[in-house]
C-alpha cells in the first residue's frame, strides 16, 4: 500500500466511472461553469449596486461593521442557518452566528445571517402525514438558501446544518451560487445513550405487543436524550461523512460532540477557512470545488462506510446542481470494487461516537486515498487538499487547534484498513428486473438473506401492512410489496415503521423481503429491501402490475429483483390504478396541499426526485 506521502495510482474502475461521468456531463457542466465564471468576474455587491440597495443591505449592521464593508470593502460572509430548537441536531446552532460574527470582526471582515431554512425531523414525523413533506423539504431548503443568498452582497458563505434533507438542500442551494467560497459547519452527534441494538430490541418487542407504550417511550428517550444528531449511521451522519470526503468542512469537524471544547474553535476555524479562500491565489469557490472527481469521492465514501440509501437520491440531485449527471449504474460500478471499511449501526453495533473514537472519517479517507479509491488531486476548502481530511483535530494546552494523522484503527471491530476490509465490495447494490430498477443496502443484511424467493402480498400503504402483521397474516415466507409510495404518489415518505414488524417475522425464521417504490430510513438494516423502485407505480411503473400471490425473487448476489410470472402474461397484464380513496387522501391536510406542484413535477428517484427541472 502507498504511504501517505506518495500519490497512489487511481483504481481503474474509479477512473473509468469518473471519466464516464465527465463525458456524460460535459455540456451541462460546461454551461454551469460558464455561469459561475460570469458571476465571479463581477464587482462585489457593495460596489455594483445602487446606493439605496446598499443602504438597505447594511442598515442594521453596527457602525464599525458598516464602515468596514462599505468604505473599506471588507469581505462580507453570508450565514445560512437551519437552527431551530425542535431538532436536537440543530439546537446547538443557536449561538453559532454570534461566534462567527465575532471571529469575522477579529479578521477584519463582516458577517450577516442571510436567512434561515426550514429543518424537519423524520424521527418526529415518521409514519404520520408530515413525513410526506420530508423529501420535498430538501428542495424547499435549496430554494430558501437561494432566497437568502439572492441579496447578492456576499463574498463567501457559511452553511449551518446537519440532518437528513437539510445538508443536501443547503448544498443544492449553495451550488446555485457556485461563485461563492462556501464552508459547511455542523454541530456534531449527541453523546451515546441507550445503544441502537437495545433500542431496536425494544421496538421489536413493542411490535409484538410484549412491551407497552411506557417502556417503549423510556427506551426511545434513553436513546435520543440530548443535543446533537442521533448516534446511528443514518442519513444525517452519512451527510457529514460525505462532506468530509468532498472537502467542504474544516477537516475532522463531523463527529465532535456539541459542548466539546474543540467544537467552538472549529466553528471559528471555519470563518478563517472561508476567508482564506477569498484571498487565495488558488481560488476555490464551491462551484469549482464540487466537480466530477469530488462527487465520485463522495460516492466512494458512502459505499466504503455502508451509508444511507437516501443518498442515491440526494447526491444525484446535488450533482445535477453543479451540472454533473450521475446515475445508479455509477454507484453500482463503484460498489463492486470499493471495500467496506466500517461497521456502524445498522450495519454493525457501534455508534458514531465509537466510529469517531476508532478513527472516524479521517481514518476512512486516509485508507481510501492510500488504496487509490479516491481522487487526491481535488480542490477543497483547505490549501492542503484532501489529505488534510485524513487527520483528526484536537486542541493544545492553549486551546489552539492541531491536526494529527488518524493513524491505525483504534478498534478493528469498527473500522478496518483497506487491506483487510469487512467486505471487498461496498454496502449498496443496484437491483434490476421486470419490476424496474431499485437499490438495496446489503451491508447490514445477513448473508443467508441475500436471496429471497416467496409469494408476495401487495399493500397500498404501510398502515395496511401493519394491520396484516397484527392479524398474523404474514406469518410465512413472504415478499411484501408496498406501492404508491414514490415522489409523484405522495412525496416518497420514509417507511421506517415497516422495519420492526418485518424484523420480527425474520426473527421467527421466515424468509421475508420488502419491495417498494418508497424510501426506507437511512438506517434501514437487516431485512432485505428493494427500495426506490423506479419508475414508481404512480408513474406507470410495473410495480402496479403485481398481484397477491405472485412469486418474487430478490437476489442481491445477482443484482436482480423479478416477478416470476410468465413473460406473455406479464406483458398483457394491465396496470392497477391507485385506489381512489388513497388518491383522494394523498396531499390533503398538514400543509400537503402546498406541495402539489412538487408532486406533479418530481422526477424519478434515480434522477434525484428533483422538482426544479
Amino acid at each position: 500500500m502507498a504511504t501517505s506521502n506518495s500519490a497512489p495510482a487511481l483504481h481503474p474502475v474509479v477512473e473509468a466511472v469518473t471519466r464516464r461521468i465527465q463525458e456524460r456531463s460535459a455540456p451541462t457542466r460546461g454551461a454551469y461553469l460558464a455561469q459561475v465564471d460570469t458571476a465571479i468576474q463581477r464587482k462585489p455587491g457593495a460596489e455594483r449596486m445602487g446606493c439605496a440597495n446598499v443602504a438597505h443591505a447594511f442598515a442594521a449592521l453596527p457602525g464599525n461593521d458598516k464602515f468596514k464593508v462599505v468604505a473599506e470593502k471588507a469581505p462580507n460572509i453570508g450565514i445560512v442557518t437551519a437552527y431551530n430548537d425542535l431538532l436536537s441536531a440543530h439546537a446547538p446552532l443557536q449561538h453559532y452566528p454570534d461566534i462567527i460574527k465575532t471571529e469575522a470582526r477579529h479578521l477584519g471582515a463582516t458577517a450577516q445571517v442571510a436567512g434561515g431554512v426550514p429543518a424537519m425531523c423524520d424521527g418526529v414525523t415518521q409514519g404520520f402525514e408530515g413525513m410526506e413533506l420530508s423529501l420535498f423539504s430538501r428542495d424547499t431548503i435549496g430554494m430558501a438558501t437561494a432566497i437568502a443568498l439572492s441579496h447578492d452582497v456576499f463574498d463567501a458563505a457559511l452553511m449551518l446544518g446537519v440532518c437528513d434533507k437539510i445538508v443536501p438542500g443547503l448544498l443544492i442551494g449553495a451550488l446555485h451560487f457556485g461563485h461563492l467560497p462556501t464552508v459547511f459547519i455542523p454541530a456534531g452527534p449527541m453523546t451515546s445513550g441507550l445503544s441502537n441494538n437495545e433500542k431496536s430490541k425494544v421496538r421489536e418487542k413493542a411490535a409484538q405487543g410484549l412491551v407497552g407504550r411506557e417502556e417503549l417511550l423510556a427506551a426511545e428517550s434513553a436513546a435520543y436524550h440530548g443535543p446533537g444528531t442521533c448516534t446511528f449511521y443514518g442519513t444525517a451522519n452519512s451527510n457529514q461523512m460525505l462532506l468530509e470526503a468532498m472537502g467542504l468542512h474544516v477537516p475532522g469537524t463531523a463527529f465532535i460532540n456539541p459542548g466539546n471544547a474543540v467544537r467552538e474553535e472549529l466553528t471559528r476555524e471555519a470563518v478563517r477557512t472561508v476567508l482564506s479562500i477569498t484571498k487565495a491565489k488558488r481560488f476555490a469557490p464551491i462551484g469549482k470545488l464540487v466537480d466530477e472527481r469530488c462527487i465520485v469521492n463522495a460516492m466512494v465514501a458512502l459505499l466504503a462506510t455502508g451509508g444511507s440509501t437516501n443518498h442515491l437520491i440526494h447526491w444525484v440531485a446535488v450533482a445535477r446542481s453543479a451540472g454533473i449527471i450521475i446515475d445508479w449504474n455509477d454507484f453500482s460500478a463503484l460498489s463492486d470494487v470499493v471495500p467496506l471499511l466500517s461497521r456502524v449501526y445498522p450495519n454493525g453495533s457501534a455508534d458514531v461516537n465509537q466510529f469517531q473514537a476508532a478513527g472516524g472519517p479521517g481514518f476512512v479517507i486516509g485508507q481510501l486515498l492510500d488504496a487509490g479509491f479516491m481522487h487526491a488531486d481535488v480542490l477543497t476548502v483547505r490549501s492542503g487538499g484532501l489529505r488534510e481530511f485524513a487527520s483528526i483535530p484536537a486542541a493544545d494546552a492553549q486551546g489552539k487547534l492541531q491536526w494529527t494523522e488518524a493513524g491505525a484503527s483504534k478498534d478493528e471491530s469498527v473500522v478496518r484498513p483497506a487491506s483487510q476490509p469487512f467486505s471487498t465490495s461496498g454496502g449498496l447494490k443496484l437491483l434490476q428486473g421486470n419490476l424496474g430498477r431499485s437499490v438495496i443496502k446489503i451491508s447490514a443484511v445477513p448473508e443467508d438473506r441475500h436471496v429471497i424467493e416467496a409469494p408476495c402480498r401487495v399493500f397500498d400503504s404501510q398502515e395496511a401492512l401493519h394491520v396484516a402483521f397484527k392479524a398474523g397474516e404474514l406469518d410465512r415466507d413472504v415478499v411484501c410489496v408496498v406501492r404508491w409510495q414514490g415522489p409523484q404518489a405522495n412525496g416518497m415518505p420514509e417507511l421506517h415503521k415497516l422495519t420492526p414488524p418485518l424484523a420480527v417475522l425474520q426473527g421467527k425464521g421466515f424468509r421475508v423481503a420488502l419491495v417498494t417504490d418508497g424510501r426506507m430510513s437511512g438506517a434501514s438494516g437487516k431485512v432485505p429491501a428493494a427500495i426506490h423502485m423506479s419508475p414508481e407505480a404512480a408513474a406507470g411503473g410495473p410495480l402496479a402490475k403485481v398481484r397477491d400471490g405472485d412469486v418474487i425473487r430478490l437476489d442481491a448476489n445477482a443484482e436482480m429483483v423479478q416477478a416470476l410470472v410468465d413473460p406473455a402474461e406479464w406483458e398483457a397484464r394491465p396496470l392497477a390504478a391507485m385506489p381512489e380513496a388513497l388518491r383522494a387522501a394523498n396531499g390533503v391536510g398538514m400543509g400537503r396541499e402546498l406541495f402539489a406542484n412538487m408532486r406533479r413535477n418530481a422526477l424519478a428517484a434515480e434522477q434525484g426526485a428533483c422538482t426544479w427541472f
